[in-house]
């Protein structure tokens, strides 16, 4: 495998060099302690969950006294047990903790086991079928069926510029489809777990695997109906969240938290895997409908365009998810005249959540497909069709449907630069020839862009806090407000808090986040973790060093314009210095405070929700990828044989963190689009692939053997942190490369111009559908 990077600055600075993750060792080791591994206070009882075995009906009765008999058994919590809000939805309250009246879909939590052990308390829920008396009720199951029926959980949404109507009428030529791409399980290695321990004077202490504490903190206690002071949830890392641990964690702290206040006794709730699956939602599946118009150049003129997502029962996080997905549906290129109409379908199925890329992916694929079938029907090469439709810098070529100017426009250098260094025009001429030689194996090449929109697109998400204390000793404790889940945010903070003051990173140590330390803080979401509570910790810094620097001014006889805090020293004018430590504790014994808060709140964003029109992001962040797959047309199996990687990170904080996180999305958004299929009985609603057997991911051997990733050298024009940009979801777009490959490997076993129908995930079975619609 190859990796290549943008070079490391060659500078004694902290930030912009490539140091490890500061769980590294511990990863490897196995002392990283996660939920799972905190010691178990002494009389910990365990929770599991009664789950409804059917997708939508009437709740008659629970048999309590039948599961209140088992072995073990604590505690049997309902709907009617439970004080406060019986809600877990993030922004519509439509979401209850335990079902109450009716079930919603298979696996629904009607009930919860407290019991002295997991094993009895699974046990005794496993008795939900019998124990459960429910009336079935009609049941919608897919996406389609429920927009037929006009069953949404929220109002449609529409995303209109220009005459699109006009324009699809007036444009020579036209082009009608219907596509859809599935859903994808978050599949994190810990699952879903909280831990919750009384504490003194009506308090709880949840410790949970989630990527927003205050929302599981404001959850927790409007369920019990309780301040949210008395209750404090802490999170020192996960294992992974992808999106699942962003709102559906709640459930499970608020049973964890419910039952340890009932019986003031610590309570624990870990999830087998099969009912993560049964329970918990997931990225949500699209089905789409378009009417393009177009030039024979391949210019799009305009275009209307139906996007519906399976939301499932509730509405969760669905509206953002659409909102994203009609914002990204552009992705890199300039559309005159649009009208995109947006159905979040509510389904008889676990609600579907956040996953990487937060509805993006799904409405930038969407373009990108159709772009691609432009480019067959005109006979041109699909990544010159690209370019001709790519955001210009004058003109209204630069401002998106949504009314916002795309700045900092690197869509083509970076483009130009990727076709150089991957040789793609002259691999395209190899591949045909290969191709032309060859009946059974045929390879495909594709080269797709990607403009990714970074902030929350709910403007008041847009801020984080953070505290960093500096001991008498020099160390420096940071807190702040985002969430450990890997991907290596916290040795980023680290580092820009290091940077800042001059030290070593081995100085500086990230503490678990807590909702008592840092409050009211955004989920670490939207590829937004390191810009908001980066630019929070290096606030509070710099207020200890400009408190630090009128002192370190006097001891070394210069002015302050003069200091230099670098190499755990304070330089002065010419020779003089002295160490951090030793500037310290003349500051502590002067009395000068050495902790702050840091706060920051991205500036210029605004956001007109029902005209869907403004300014969403702070900065676009770009990307492009081209892959060459082998394809079997005998047995529909694919393979990935090579892919180049050129991603857009701006100033990197961590150029190694950032190009494992761009390997990981490849790879991830790999797995959804070729290999990742969730499918639900017919006629039961029964999730049927819940478990690793029957659900398969990408492993290691499905990674490009050739896989040449690098960073795109280009400070960010807007000011995040150290000129950075995000690299948390952008990247999950480039596999659409791979999605393309494997299609332009299908059309080389057709006629010439043959535009292969393939859904996605491209499995082999669809490989081989698709294969037998050209031949």
């Amino acid at each position: 495998m190859n990796h290549t990077s943008a070079p490391t600055l060659p500078s004694p600075h902290t930030v912009g060099r490539s140091h490890a993750h500061e769980s590294a060792a511990l990863h490897v080791s196995g002392e990283a302690i996660y939920t799972d591994d905190i010691p178990e206070a002494e009389g910990t009882l365990h929770a599991a969950l009664g789950l409804s075995p059917i997708a939508h009906g009437r709740i008659v009765a629970i048999d309590l006294a039948l599961l209140r008999a088992q072995p073990g058994v604590q505690l049997v919590l309902t709907a009617e047990d439970i004080p406060g809000e019986n809600n877990c939805g993030p922004l519509l309250h439509d979401d209850p903790i335990l079902a109450a009246g009716e079930v919603r879909y298979v696996g629904q939590p009607v009930f919860a086991i407290i019991a002295s052990s997991r094993e009895l308390a699974r046990r005794a829920a496993a008795l939900a079928g019998q124990a459960l008396k429910i009336e079935p009720l009609p049941a919608v199951l897919t996406a389609l069926e429920a927009h037929a029926a006009g069953q949404y959980v929220v109002p449609p949404m529409h995303l209109n510029r220009g005459d699109a109507a006009t324009a699809l009428a007036q444009a020579p030529q036209r082009l009608q489809g219907s596509w859809s791409v599935g859903g994808q399980e978050q599949f994190y290695l810990e699952g879903q777990i909280s831990y919750a321990l009384p504490q003194e004077n009506r308090g709880l202490l949840v410790h949970c695997s989630t990527q927003h504490p205050s929302e599981m903190q404001q959850l927790i206690s409007h369920a019990l109906g309780w301040a949210s002071h008395q209750v404090q949830v802490q999170c020192r890392r996960m294992g992974g969240g992808f999106g699942g641990k962003e709102s559906q964690s709640a459930l499970f702290a608020c049973v964890a938290g419910l039952a340890a206040s009932r019986l003031r006794r610590p309570v624990k709730l870990r999830l087998d895997r099969d009912d993560d699956f049964m329970i918990t939602g997931r990225r949500h599946g699209f089905d789409y409908r378009w009417d393009v118009g177009f030039d024979q150049e391949g210019h799009i003129l305009g275009a209307e365009v139906e996007l519906i997502s399976n939301c499932g029962h509730s509405a969760d996080l669905s509206a953002p998810v659409m909102t994203r997905a009609l914002c990204h549906f552009d992705n890199a290129y300039w559309l005159p005249h649009v009208a995109l109409h947006g159905f979040c379908a509510r389904t008889n199925t676990q609600s579907n959540t956040a996953f990487r890329g937060f509805g993006g992916p799904q409405g930038a694929l969407a373009v990108e497909m159709i772009l691609d079938s432009i480019a067959r029907r005109l006979g041109l090469d699909p990544l010159l069709v690209r370019q001709r439709n790519f955001y210009r810098d004058a003109g209204e070529r630069n401002l998106t449907p949504y009314g916002q100017t795309v700045e900092d426009n690197q869509l083509q250098p970076l483009t130009d630069q990727l076709v150089e260094s991957s040789r793609y025009h002259a691999r395209r001429a190899e591949i045909a020839a290969f191709n032309a030689a060859s009946p059974v194996l045929k390879k495909g090449l594709a080269l797709t862009p990607l403009k990714f929109g970074i902030s929350f697109n709910v403007v008041h998400l847009n801020q984080a806090g953070a505290l960093v204390h500096v001991y008498t000793d020099g160390s420096v404790l940071v807190n702040h407000g985002g969430t450990e889940m890997g991907q290596g945010l916290n040795t980023k903070v680290a580092q820009v808090v290091a940077e800042e003051l001059g030290l070593s990173l081995a100085r500086v140590r990230c503490s678990a986040t807590d909702t008592q330390k840092v409050a009211n803080t955004s989920a670490t979401a939207a590829s937004t973790g390191s810009d908001l509570n980066g630019k929070a910790a290096q606030d509070a810094a710099r207020q200890i060093r400009l408190r630090l620097q009128p002192l370190a001014a006097q001891l070394l006889g210069c002015t302050e314009a003069e200091l230099r805090f670098a190499g755990d020293h304070v330089q002065g004018a010419g020779d003089s210095r002295m160490p951090f430590t030793e500037l310290v504790a003349k500051a502590y014994l002067q009395r000068i405070q050495l902790w702050s808060d840091g706060f920051y709140a991205t500036p210029g964003l605004h956001w007109d929700r029902a005209r869907l029109q403004g300014k969403p992001f702070y900065y676009f962040a770009y990307g492009a990828a081209v892959a060459e797959v082998l394809v079997d047309t005998l047995t529909g199996e694919s393979r990935v044989t090579r892919a180049d990687v050129l991603h857009d990170a701006g100033r990197s904080l961590n150029p190694a963190l950032d190009i494992g996180q761009v390997e990981g999305a490849f790879v991830q958004g790999l797995g959804w689009l070729t290999m990742e299929e969730l499918v639900w009985h017919p006629k039961t609603g029964a999730l049927s692939t819940h478990a690793p057997s029957t659900y398969k991911i990408p492993t290691a051997n499905d990674s490009p053997p050739d896989f040449r990733v690098a960073l795109y050298a280009q400070a960010n024009a807007a000011d995040s942190i150290h000129r950075s940009k995000a690299v948390g979801e952008p990247p999950l777009l480039l596999p659409f490369s791979v999605l393309l490959a494997i299609k332009d490997a299908i059309a080389a076993a057709g006629p010439v111009g043959c535009d292969p129908e393939l859904r996605a995930p491209a499995t082999a079975e669809a490989v081989l559908r698709a294969v037998g619609g050209v031949m």
